[in-house]
């Protein structure tokens, strides 16, 4: 049982209790291992129950924390579907081999190939940005052009992010070993390193108000937590978020680095058909329309829009890149950041 952050809902609430597993063996339910927090995805497990009958079962926990618990229950394991954030982290399921393909139509059509597994493993739910983020009254945003550029001297002791071990940073750096070479972004890592204004720690979050509080002059985070910020009923909170522009790089080039979260059906799922038709409606227009409106996170369809507030971030050109290369590269990634020092 993980510490404080297992959830269950229900029927299996009383199993959680006293520590059983979730049920697989009824009829008319799904049970879900979730990395995502709980109010982020609940409301739409609740109408996926209020709109087919089916009663879904869930359980939250850290990423590493689900995958362990799937390697080590393996065919016993009761779980129908995993929904983790990062491809970095979907590619590690599918390469654990906790993940089955699946051939749904409905998700080859409305999910673009750039957002799931080729092999049908996992499939993009909600999408991020990861541009640069500025302090308005301290940088000029013409002063900005490319995750490259910011190696120049110019960013000396300017530049907040959080750790190498967060999977976000990860993959970034995976980005640039598809796109530049291992050499490149080797002497990139070292550079970036080099810029720091102060040792990685905290979360995206922190980084920003570490921004906008001047202790650095730029930051690197994902575009839902300023967006969380911009959006939320917190007056200081939006207050700090006003104070920073976004920056999206690589215009005229690749693109700015995205990411996703997702979700796969499960090796050992007992309710295998429910799974899909779970990970089905999760992209539907009106969830997807959710996501945007409640995560602030970009919609993985391309069709349905986002929400006013990261609209007002500015449009952008995102990076085609198949996302299962950064799973591929993440290995290589870790020892380029621990290489240059990225702690």
């Amino acid at each position: 049982m993980f510490r404080n952050s297992l959830r269950l809902l229900g029927i299996a609430a009383l199993g959680a209790a006293i520590g059983l597993p979730v049920s697989a063996s009824a009829d008319g339910e799904v049970n879900v291992y979730s990395a995502r927090q709980e109010n982020l995805i609940k409301p739409l497990l609740d109408d996926f129950t209020r709109d087919t009958g089916i009663t879904v079962n869930l359980l939250t926990g850290r990423a590493d924390e689900l995958l362990q618990r799937l390697r080590l229950e393996g065919r016993n394991s009761p779980a129908d579907v995993l929904i983790t954030v990062d491809a970095g982290n979907l590619h590690q399921a599918k390469e654990a081999e906790v993940l089955s393909p699946v051939d749904s139509p409905v998700l080859n059509e409305r999910i673009p190939e750039n957002f799931r597994d080729v092999d049908g493993h996992w499939y993009g739910l909600s999408l991020r940005a990861r541009p640069i983020m500025y302090n308005k009254d301290t940088v000029d945003p013409s002063e900005l052009s490319t995750y490259e550029a910011l190696t120049d001297p110019k960013w000396r002791g300017r530049i907040c992010i959080r750790s190498s071990s967060n999977i976000y940073n990860q993959s970034l750096v995976a980005s640039m070993i598809a796109s530049n070479g291992t050499e490149a972004t080797s002497e990139w890592a070292e550079g970036l390193v080099a810029n720091f204004a102060r040792p990685p720690q905290g979360g995206d979050t922190d980084q920003i108000r570490a921004a906008a509080a001047g202790v650095c002059d730029i930051a690197i985070a994902n575009t839902y937590y300023l967006g969380g910020m911009l959006a939320g009923d917190d007056p200081e909170q939006r207050a700090v978020a006003e104070q920073i522009g976004v920056f999206f790089p690589n215009q005229d080039g690749r693109g700015t680095h995205v990411n996703i979260s997702g979700a796969g059906v499960t090796a050992h799922a007992p309710n295998p058909g429910n799974g899909v038709q779970l990970i089905e409606y999760l992209t539907r227009e009106e969830a997807q329309r959710w996501y945007a409106e409640v995560n602030q996170e970009y919609p993985v369809r391309p069709e349905v829009p986002a929400s006013e507030t990261l609209q007002s971030l500015g449009d952008f050109k995102a990076d085609s890149l198949n996302l299962s290369l950064l799973g591929q590269y993440n290995a290589e990634a870790v020892r380029i950041m621990d290489r240059a020092g990225w702690r």
